[in-house]
């Protein structure tokens, strides 16, 4: 393994991160202009206002750029970023992180139809001083309900929480559009990589290498709506088992190109093991031997993935089981990595 990075290169400054510059890293893909205009109005009202708000658009950038115009007028904090190839969400946010200025110290994420409310940067940056990664909560809404009612009865509240290292890469607990983290955690996390997969997510990458280098601050304050639609597949959803089937037979087409059964056992084996495995083997060849004082315990959940073996990743998800931060459906999925047959992995984007 190579070491490219170490625990010192992302230490804070002397210099408290509240009132600092940042970017906030917006991915857009065909909006819907109402509930767009709206994320962005919230984003321009924030309390705190020194960013850059960089939006990156998978695709057909230019109807984009008029409602960014339409909803910010001549604000240029609000940049779009125009690309006419189509990469997926999670090498479109890659573009968008790559395109973070130096001199920003941290980088919020943003999906293109939540709702922020006033304080959310005040809120979040000053946390940024004791750890790499800070999240806080959102109600979790429907459209209807966020455009018409206010009232934080309405609708669900998540329940991020601090998990120890293996819970976390078998359970993301960090939600993009919901953090804020240093700037010098992109020294480590970009490229990203990437797994042709659903199950390639940029919040659950950032948030591991966050764990490694300077730790994660998980916050009860609720602080913006997270929207979910009836079409979600991830986020909040809860779909029940007739939908996950359809879903996974649809993502077998695409992804594999067929239905047969080794394709199934292809998509299974990649969405449940192999992207963790795959985040471990980047971050461990990235980063070498890593900090334990940030999360005890990630160097062995590392190696638990990065070279799995039967009986210990059981013991592993097991344990998250039994501390309830992983659900025991989840733990099955990852579980049967070890079982199907697997594919070799790369960790080249």
């Amino acid at each position: 393994m190579t070491s490219g990075h170490n625990a010192d290169s992302i230490l804070p400054s002397p210099d408290s991160y509240a009132g600092s510059f940042g970017a906030v890293a917006l991915a857009a893909y065909q909006p819907d202009e109402p509930m767009f205009a709206r994320q962005l109005k919230s984003i321009q009202a924030q309390t705190h206002k020194d960013f850059v708000c960089l939006i990156s658009v998978d695709g057909d950038y230019q109807p984009v750029e008029a409602m960014v115009r339409r909803a910010c007028g001549d604000d240029a904090r609000f940049q779009v970023l125009g690309y006419e190839s189509r990469l997926g969400f999670h090498h479109n946010f890659e573009r968008a992180l790559e395109a973070v200025p130096e001199a920003a110290r941290w980088v919020a994420l943003s999906d293109q139809d939540d709702y922020w409310y006033p304080g959310k940067l005040e809120a979040l940056l000053p946390h940024l001083d004791d750890s790499a990664l800070v999240t806080g909560q959102a109600r979790v809404v429907t459209p209807e309900i966020s455009t018409a009612d206010q009232d934080p009865a309405k609708g669900t509240l998540t329940d991020r929480r601090n998990v120890g290292a293996a819970d976390l890469i078998a359970n993301n607990q960090v939600t993009g559009s919901l953090c804020v983290f240093r700037r010098e955690l992109l020294d480590v996390a970009l490229p990203f990589p990437s797994l042709a997969a659903p199950s390639q997510y940029h919040d659950h990458w950032i948030g591991l290498c966050a764990l490694a280098f300077g730790g994660i601050s998980i916050q009860n304050d609720v602080l913006q709506d997270y929207i979910q639609h009836s079409g979600n597949v991830v986020g909040e959803s809860r779909q029940s088992l007739p939908t996950s089937i359809r879903n996974t037979l649809r993502f077998v087409k695409r992804y594999e190109g067929s239905t047969r059964p080794r394709s199934i056992c292809s998509i299974i084996y990649k969405t449940g093991l192999g992207w963790r495995t795959l985040m471990a083997r980047t971050l461990l060849e990235r980063s070498g031997t890593v900090d334990q004082s940030s999360c005890p315990g990630l160097q062995e959940a590392l190696r638990t993935y990065g070279q799995p073996r039967a009986w210990r990743l059981l013991r592993c998800l097991l344990g998250g089981v039994l501390r309830k931060n992983v659900a025991p459906i989840r733990a099955l999925e990852i579980y049967l990595g070890v079982i199907l047959p697997r594919m070799p992995l790369s960790t080249a984007t």
